[in-house]
Protein backbone atom coordinates (compact mmCIF):
# COMPACT_ATOMS: atom_id res chain seq x y z
CA UNK A 1 0.00 0.00 0.00
CA UNK A 2 0.95 3.56 -0.67
CA UNK A 3 1.13 6.15 1.72
CA UNK A 4 1.47 9.77 1.99
CA UNK A 5 3.11 11.83 4.58
CA UNK A 6 3.53 15.63 4.28
CA UNK A 7 3.42 18.92 5.85
CA UNK A 8 2.43 21.97 4.26
CA UNK A 9 3.55 25.58 5.01
CA UNK A 10 2.68 28.91 3.19
CA UNK A 11 5.41 30.84 1.27
CA UNK A 12 7.11 33.98 2.26
CA UNK A 13 9.68 36.03 -0.08
CA UNK A 14 10.52 35.22 -3.71
CA UNK A 15 13.49 32.92 -3.11
CA UNK A 16 12.06 29.50 -3.96
CA UNK A 17 11.48 30.63 -7.59
CA UNK A 18 15.10 29.60 -8.27
CA UNK A 19 13.80 26.19 -8.64
CA UNK A 20 15.46 24.13 -10.96
CA UNK A 21 12.26 22.43 -12.37
CA UNK A 22 8.73 23.42 -12.51
CA UNK A 23 5.73 22.07 -14.01
CA UNK A 24 2.23 23.37 -15.62
CA UNK A 25 -0.20 21.32 -13.92
CA UNK A 26 -3.74 20.67 -14.06
CA UNK A 27 -5.95 18.29 -11.51
CA UNK A 28 -9.85 17.62 -11.63
CA UNK A 29 -11.48 15.64 -8.98
CA UNK A 30 -13.62 12.78 -9.76
CA UNK A 31 -14.94 12.06 -5.95
CA UNK A 32 -14.63 13.88 -3.12
CA UNK A 33 -15.90 12.59 0.06
CA UNK A 34 -14.74 13.14 4.02
CA UNK A 35 -12.74 10.10 3.93
CA UNK A 36 -11.13 10.07 0.30
CA UNK A 37 -10.83 11.65 -2.92
CA UNK A 38 -10.34 10.39 -6.38
CA UNK A 39 -8.23 12.60 -8.70
CA UNK A 40 -6.58 12.67 -12.69
CA UNK A 41 -3.61 15.28 -13.08
CA UNK A 42 -2.31 16.11 -15.97
CA UNK A 43 1.78 17.47 -16.03
CA UNK A 44 2.52 18.28 -19.66
CA UNK A 45 2.34 15.20 -21.15
CA UNK A 46 2.14 13.00 -18.22
CA UNK A 47 -1.05 11.75 -16.79
CA UNK A 48 -1.99 9.76 -13.31
CA UNK A 49 -4.86 8.77 -11.29
CA UNK A 50 -4.80 9.17 -7.83
CA UNK A 51 -7.05 7.63 -5.09
CA UNK A 52 -6.35 8.97 -1.42
CA UNK A 53 -8.20 7.29 1.67
CA UNK A 54 -8.40 9.41 5.40
CA UNK A 55 -5.35 11.41 7.54
CA UNK A 56 -5.10 9.02 10.21
CA UNK A 57 -2.42 10.10 12.46
CA UNK A 58 -0.42 12.44 9.60
CA UNK A 59 -0.53 9.69 7.41
CA UNK A 60 -2.70 8.93 4.12
CA UNK A 61 -2.88 5.96 2.38
CA UNK A 62 -2.05 7.11 -1.32
CA UNK A 63 -2.63 5.08 -4.02
CA UNK A 64 -1.39 6.83 -7.89
CA UNK A 65 -1.14 5.22 -11.55
CA UNK A 66 -0.07 6.59 -14.58
CA UNK A 67 -2.45 6.46 -17.15
CA UNK A 68 -2.96 7.52 -20.71
CA UNK A 69 -2.83 11.18 -21.52
CA UNK A 70 -6.04 10.94 -23.77
CA UNK A 71 -7.94 9.16 -20.94
CA UNK A 72 -7.35 11.78 -18.48
CA UNK A 73 -7.97 14.51 -20.79
CA UNK A 74 -11.88 12.73 -20.93
CA UNK A 75 -11.65 12.37 -17.28
CA UNK A 76 -11.11 16.21 -16.22
CA UNK A 77 -14.49 16.61 -18.64
CA UNK A 78 -16.19 14.16 -16.36
CA UNK A 79 -14.96 16.00 -13.50
CA UNK A 80 -18.43 17.83 -11.09
CA UNK A 81 -15.74 20.20 -9.78
CA UNK A 82 -13.62 22.92 -11.51
CA UNK A 83 -10.27 21.98 -12.37
CA UNK A 84 -7.41 22.87 -10.50
CA UNK A 85 -4.39 25.22 -12.27
CA UNK A 86 -1.14 25.27 -10.88
CA UNK A 87 2.32 25.75 -11.67
CA UNK A 88 4.77 23.13 -9.15
CA UNK A 89 8.07 24.35 -8.89
CA UNK A 90 10.56 21.83 -7.35
CA UNK A 91 13.27 23.38 -5.05
CA UNK A 92 15.49 20.66 -3.11
CA UNK A 93 16.66 21.80 0.14
CA UNK A 94 19.07 19.57 2.96
CA UNK A 95 17.88 16.36 1.46
CA UNK A 96 14.25 16.95 0.73
CA UNK A 97 12.44 18.48 -2.22
CA UNK A 98 9.87 20.98 -1.54
CA UNK A 99 7.35 20.85 -3.79
CA UNK A 100 5.89 24.89 -3.96
CA UNK A 101 2.66 25.33 -5.77
CA UNK A 102 1.76 28.77 -7.18
CA UNK A 103 -2.11 28.84 -7.81
CA UNK A 104 -3.72 30.09 -11.09
CA UNK A 105 -7.43 30.79 -12.15
CA UNK A 106 -9.59 30.75 -9.19
CA UNK A 107 -7.07 29.97 -6.70
CA UNK A 108 -4.29 32.51 -8.14
CA UNK A 109 -2.84 34.42 -5.60
CA UNK A 110 -2.33 31.32 -3.22
CA UNK A 111 1.15 29.77 -3.01
CA UNK A 112 1.80 26.94 -0.54
CA UNK A 113 4.89 24.63 -0.38
CA UNK A 114 4.84 21.12 1.01
CA UNK A 115 7.21 18.34 1.63
CA UNK A 116 6.61 14.93 1.76
CA UNK A 117 8.25 12.85 3.92
CA UNK A 118 9.28 9.19 5.21
CA UNK A 119 8.02 8.99 8.71
CA UNK A 120 5.25 11.22 10.75
CA UNK A 121 7.83 12.41 12.98
CA UNK A 122 11.12 13.31 10.78
CA UNK A 123 12.61 16.27 11.35
CA UNK A 124 12.44 18.64 8.49
CA UNK A 125 14.94 21.85 8.02
CA UNK A 126 12.70 24.40 6.94
CA UNK A 127 14.22 26.95 4.07
CA UNK A 128 14.04 30.28 5.22
CA UNK A 129 11.10 31.41 2.61
CA UNK A 130 8.58 29.17 4.46
CA UNK A 131 6.00 30.40 6.42
CA UNK A 132 2.84 29.79 8.76
CA UNK A 133 2.12 25.60 9.14
CA UNK A 134 -1.45 25.18 7.24
CA UNK A 135 -1.07 21.13 7.09
CA UNK A 136 -4.07 20.78 9.47
CA UNK A 137 -5.87 23.56 7.81
CA UNK A 138 -8.43 21.53 5.45
CA UNK A 139 -8.76 24.72 3.42
CA UNK A 140 -5.38 23.78 1.85
CA UNK A 141 -6.10 21.05 0.36
CA UNK A 142 -6.65 20.59 -3.63
CA UNK A 143 -10.01 19.01 -2.92
CA UNK A 144 -11.45 21.71 -0.88
CA UNK A 145 -9.83 24.88 -3.34
CA UNK A 146 -11.77 23.28 -6.11
CA UNK A 147 -15.36 23.54 -3.94
CA UNK A 148 -14.11 26.94 -1.91
CA UNK A 149 -11.70 28.77 -4.05
CA UNK A 150 -9.03 31.11 -2.38
CA UNK A 151 -10.53 34.00 -4.33
CA UNK A 152 -13.60 33.48 -2.45
CA UNK A 153 -12.22 33.55 0.87
CA UNK A 154 -12.58 37.00 2.80
CA UNK A 155 -9.98 39.00 3.38
CA UNK A 156 -9.88 38.37 7.50
CA UNK A 157 -8.97 34.90 6.45
CA UNK A 158 -6.08 33.59 9.05
CA UNK A 159 -3.39 33.26 6.51
CA UNK A 160 -4.90 34.87 3.75
CA UNK A 161 -1.54 36.64 1.37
Amino acid sequence: MGIEIERKFMVTGDAWRDAPQRRAMRQAYLAIQPQNTVRVRIAEADAWLTIKGPNQAGIKPEFEYAIPLADAEILVQLSPYPVIEKVRHYYPYEGLVWEVDEFAGANAGLIVAEVELDRVDQDVPLPDWIGTEVTGDPRYLNAQLCQHPYRDWPPSSAHRQ
